[in-house]
């Protein structure tokens, strides 16, 4: 493997590890939001605490209006 073939090699796992970061940052931060809204979620309706997900799920979809 000559120099030039090492470094291209070197510069390919760099950015494969900055990208394998930049997924988790991005993780990181969907779950913190999630978290949130259903912290949210439970403060303003406390009876979801209860609810199985499906029940949650057609529970809000009676009271919210749809989006077409």
């Amino acid at each position: 493997m000559t120099e030039a073939e090492k470094k291209l090699l070197q510069a390919q796992h760099r950015l494969e590890e900055a990208q394998a970061r930049n997924r988790v940052k991005e993780r990181k931060v969907r779950t913190r939001r999630l978290i949130q809204e259903g912290a949210i979620l439970e403060k303003v309706l406390p009876e979801v605490r209860t609810m199985e997900l499906s029940a949650l799920e057609d529970y809000l979809m009676q009271k919210l209006p749809q989006h077409n």
